[in-house]
């Protein structure tokens, strides 16, 4: 039986990416620092092949003792794919956004990722075709004005894949990440906009309403995250998995101008401020 190891798991892509490789028969270990959502995964689930603890994913010792108790229950001590999927943001222009609230996405988007890797390579050596998965964002194909934090981070991450994608071919341990664009999850409402005091966020209902239909941002479902981290494991060689995949051209974009893509975002930026005045 083949076993998967996701953080942040308790909603959202981590949620659906748990329902998925439950139903296709393997052993889940779902960590989150939310104790109730684990909970209801555990009623809908059932406790046969589903192993959950709330866990801070930055406490290091938390999510090393989570990850030595849940893969010795595996064949082996193995680990078939680690998910670091755990990740929280913290909006508006970068000298509005508080320096604890900055460090703080730092340690749940990029510290947690660097501690998922140290503490599951033990266990995914052991595992003969085993994946090292995290979730970067659309955020690192360009830096995100008002997200610089959090899109600083994605990048790590992303470069982080890169480098040990080549390191970890030693161990026989495969890596990679995945993109996503806009995605119906939690994140869209609870991520503070520190440049908008007293403004009231918007709903998932309004962000539903107004999100483009179409293109690269439309508003994507967190199965559909899910669903790549499963095509992830299955594909031997892609390193970057993008959703929707054609946000991959903002990437190769980038690497002919990013000058033009800066140029694009200025001129969208200073359009969005002049209509707010």
């Amino acid at each position: 039986m083949k076993s998967v190891f996701i953080t942040g798991a308790a909603s959202g892509m981590g949620r659906e990416g748990v329902k998925l490789f439950h139903a296709k028969g393997w052993r889940v270990g779902a960590v989150d620092r939310n104790p109730d959502g684990l909970a209801l995964l555990s009623q809908q689930l059932g406790d046969e092949r589903l192993w959950t603890r709330p866990v801070d994913v930055t406490d290091k010792a938390e999510l090393e003792q989570a990850l030595a108790d849940f893969c010795a229950g595996n064949p082996g001590n193995g680990l078939d794919m680690m998910w670091n999927n755990a990740g929280i943001g913290a909006s508006g222009w970068f000298e509005d956004v508080p320096y604890e609230a900055a460090m703080r996405v730092v340690e749940v988007n990029f510290t947690a990722v660097l501690t998922g890797a140290y503490a599951a390579l033990r266990y995914l050596k052991k595992s003969s075709g085993s994946l090292l998965f995290s979730t970067s964002s659309s955020a690192a194909t360009y830096g995100v004005p008002q997200l610089a934090v959090y899109s600083a981070t994605k990048h790590a991450v992303k470069g982080l894949t890169e480098a040990l994608s080549v390191e970890w071919r030693r161990h026989g341990v495969r890596v990679a990440d995945v993109l996503p664009g806009l995605i119906d999850t939690a994140i869209l409402t609870s991520t503070p906009n520190h440049s908008q005091k007293g403004v009231r966020m918007r709903s998932a209902e309004e962000i539903r309403a107004t999100a483009p239909k179409k293109g690269m941002l439309r508003l994507m479902p967190a199965s559909s995250v899910a669903q790549v981290a499963w095509q992830a494991y299955h594909h031997p060689t892609r390193l970057h998995w993008y959703v929707p995949k054609s946000i991959r051209w903002v990437d190769r974009l980038k690497g002919l101008s990013p000058e033009f893509v800066r140029g694009r975002l200025i001129k969208s930026i200073s359009a969005a401020i002049a209509n707010e005045e």
